[in-house]
């Protein structure tokens, strides 16, 4: 390269941008006020509209009255024991799912004999309602807590089940033929190959199985419960008491967030070996 080529290269080369860091925190600032904006403003149309009669009370609570109706909940220990009972049937539904749903899908991944034999029936299972299984479960299993586990159970097993059976069958070809050539065994291939390669699609599971936990767990609550969330709103239904079930229906909601940014946190923490754009969900 001739010495006026190179000066004409380093000329029009494009300098590098960098951003301050109190850029940086402004711009993180503005991101996070702009995506909370939009819910505040909702609860402000939602307390006006109640507050000039625009939408009636007995209909929809507003939001002061479902505030003050929370408080009171908390303050008389209702919401307390309701909520505890809810995580433990939530989250002993949730641990089943995992082992079952992470046992199935090694089963049907690394084995085409195995697939054959769990694929289908899981399948089948999959497309069926609901709320038709809950006499079936009530049958077998009575009305305490046991089927109410595992309704919870059932529906969050089949997305841990279908992510990761599919991480295990779109492993890299290569790295398992590297891992051939290096001599692995078949248990070392599975634990330092295979596993790793699919914790990816695991954890992206692991996030539906939250979120369908807590769908299960409102359908389960509603069927021969006398704790829980869910039983606290049937028995508001009863006395028409929108308040109470609005209340319900924000801890239900904020129970799915907490859960899955914790799913979140610890993905972000089990794939730090992964650039930093697949982590943070950012386009390559």
């Amino acid at each position: 390269m001739s010495e006026t080529t190179l000066r004409h290269t380093v000329h029009t080369a494009r300098p590098v941008l960098t951003m301050k860091p109190h850029a940086k925190f402004q711009l993180r600032g503005w991101h996070t006020l702009r995506r909370y904006l939009s819910p505040v403003v909702l609860l402000l149309i939602w307390q006006i509209a109640c507050s000039t009669g625009l939408l009636s009370t007995r209909l929809v609570a507003s939001p002061t009255q479902i505030i003050s109706t929370g408080w009171s909940l908390i303050h008389d220990g209702t919401l307390p024991v309701n909520l505890g009972v809810s995580l433990l049937r939530a989250v002993s539904g949730l641990s089943i799912a995992l082992v079952a749903g992470i046992g199935l899908a090694l089963i049907a991944g690394l084995s085409r004999t195995g697939e054959d034999i769990v694929d289908a029936p899981l399948q089948i299972m999959r497309t069926l309602p609901v709320l038709a299984l809950v006499p079936l479960f009530i049958l077998w299993f009575g009305i305490g807590e046991t089927p109410k586990i595992l309704l919870v159970a059932l529906g969050s097993t089949f997305p841990v089940y279908l992510n990761l059976h599919k991480g295990i069958r779109s492993i890299d070809p290569k790295l398992l033929e590297m891992a051939r050539t290096l001599g692995l065994s078949r248990g070392q291939t599975i634990r330092d190959v295979i596993l790793p390669g699919a914790l990816p699609d695991l954890l992206i599971g692991v996030r539906f199985a939250v979120g369908i936990s807590w769908l299960m767990l409102v359908v389960a609550e509603q069927v021969n419960a006398d704790s829980g969330i869910g039983h606290m709103m049937m028995d508001a239904e009863d006395f028409l008491r929108t308040d109470i079930i609005l209340v319900g229906l924000f801890i239900y909601g904020l129970l799915g967030l907490v859960s899955d940014q914790i799913v979140r946190m610890l993905e972000n923490r089990l794939l730090a070996w992964r650039p930093a754009q697949h982590r943070k969900g950012q386009p390559v």
